[in-house]
């Protein structure tokens, strides 16, 4: 079928199909660079994001079954070699690069997914030199981590036998490279600890590329190399070889021959040290004798006769008696006085003396205060009699009693004092020396002016 005739209709969901179907036919296997933008890393595992360069950009899209394989963490930013194959994202009818596999540009994915882990585990602690302990002076038995077959233990034993032969080892064989390897190894590590029948630990093996060295550059063998409670050496690789174990470990040694040396001394180096500690103890112990002989002498010249130091000490005694004696006599002379001085005191504060001196003084005062009243209540009498004599000459009672009376009117009691204010037929009420009287006006003379 034509289906660019005039007459054919496609859907969509058809043209894009066919578009699909066009581009993974032709593009199915492309090595693509450019640099990474809008990265994005959900929850499902996928890996999204844009390549681009100066004049374009493309949509790309890695799956959760190839990050899983991926040996670095990727950024914006950062510039990439991707593989994959074009295809068509039906919803939102754009083309897609799938990658299958990816490394930066210019920098190998291990160096980067080296440089990236170091850096990570650097910023957590996981270097630390305080956490870093030290190997025991005298091991009873070593444990080795790393392949059964392989170089590094034969040169681990070698290594120990001729330096102590009677050094216990315990070896843990595990595959040192391959997938799964890495867990191998942390898990060696942890089961070691749990066992806890070694004194130092042995992790390593012989030398080889980056791949090959890999499985002691994961994560999992680094976080239980730091968990581990038993000092570790590592030894990977060839002096030039720097594994992130290296970093983690308690030791690191170039090789793992090296690492045997570390782990004891020779039997002769041993006895070596052991003979030049007790010449030294020897020298100490010589030494000590001579200053307590010296100090002994010194001490028997200085003892005198013993009746001599007796009589001293006698003679001391004295003086110290009659000191006491006189002390005793001071203290007992102050003593008295200070309680006469006490008695004194007393007496002056006695309350009896104190009482009767109160008493006297309490009857002076009482005299003194009824006089005071006596006086005072003859004078308040001759004020009193004064005074109702002049009340007496100034009495209107005297006044009405001579003959002369108070008139008033008889609706207010208001006293008259001017015939001018009254009128005929206005009743007054007259006041007398004895009684009252009720009249009428019946006639009015006033005073002329």
């Amino acid at each position: 079928m034509d289906i660019f005739s005039e007459k054919t209709i496609l859907t969509v969901s058809r043209l894009t199909s066919l578009l699909r179907g066009v581009l993974e036919e032709n593009f199915e296997q492309l090595w693509v660079q450019g640099e990474v933008s809008n990265l994005s890393l959900p929850s499902s595992g996928h890996c999204y994001f844009t390549l681009k360069d100066s004049g374009a950009q493309l949509r790309c899209v890695m799956f959760k079954s190839s990050v899983k394989n991926l040996k670095f963490r990727p950024a914006d930013g950062m510039a990439l070699i991707v593989r994959g194959h074009i295809s068509v994202y039906d919803q939102r009818g754009e083309y897609q690069l799938i990658c299958e596999y990816m490394e930066p540009a210019g920098v190998g994915a291990l160096q980067t997914a080296f440089v990236q882990l170091k850096e990570k585990l650097a910023g957590e602690g996981l270097f630390a030199e305080e956490h870093k302990r030290d190997l025991p002076r005298f091991p009873h038995r070593v444990g080795v981590v790393t392949s059964p077959t392989g170089a590094a233990i034969h040169d681990i034993l070698n290594v120990l036998k001729r330096r102590f032969a009677s050094l216990e080892v315990q070896l843990y064989p595990v595959r040192v490279q391959g997938e799964g390897s890495a867990l191998e190894i942390a898990r060696a590590i942890d089961d070691m600890n749990r066992m806890a029948e070694v004194d130092v630990l042995i992790v390593g093996r012989g030398g080889g590329s980056l791949e090959d060295l890999w499985a002691f550059n994961e994560e999992v063998v680094a976080r239980a190399v730091y968990r581990s409670k038993i000092p570790i050496i590592s030894a990977v690789g060839h002096e030039t070889d720097w594994s992130i174990c290296d970093f983690a470990a308690d030791l690191r040694a170039p090789t793992p021959s090296a690492a045997a040396e570390m782990v004891i001394a020779t039997a002769d180096e041993l006895r070596g040290k052991v003979e030049a500690l007790s010449r030294q103890l020897t020298r100490l112990v010589e030494s000590r004798l001579a200053t307590l002989d010296a100090a002994v002498v010194a001490l028997r010249r200085a003892l005198h006769d013993p009746r001599t130091l007796l009589g001293h000490l006698a003679q001391r005694m004295d003086d110290l008696n009659d000191r006491l004696d006189m002390a005793l006599s001071n203290s007992v002379k102050r003593r008295q006085e200070h309680y006469n001085n006490l008695e004194n005191s007393l007496q002056y504060l006695n309350p009896a003396s104190r009482i009767k001196s109160l008493g006297q003084r309490v009857g002076l005062l009482s005299a003194q205060a009824e006089s005071l009243i006596k006086r005072r209540i003859d004078q308040d009498k001759q004020s009193f009699v004064d005074n109702a004599a002049r009340l007496e000459v100034l009495s209107p009672l005297k006044t009405l009693a001579r003959g002369y009376a108070i008139a008033s009117r008889a609706d207010n009691g208001r006293v008259v004092t001017d015939a001018a204010e009254l009128c005929v037929g206005e009743s007054l009420l007259v006041t007398l020396h004895h009684g009252r009287a009720n009249c009428r006006i019946e006639s009015l003379e006033t005073a002329k002016t």
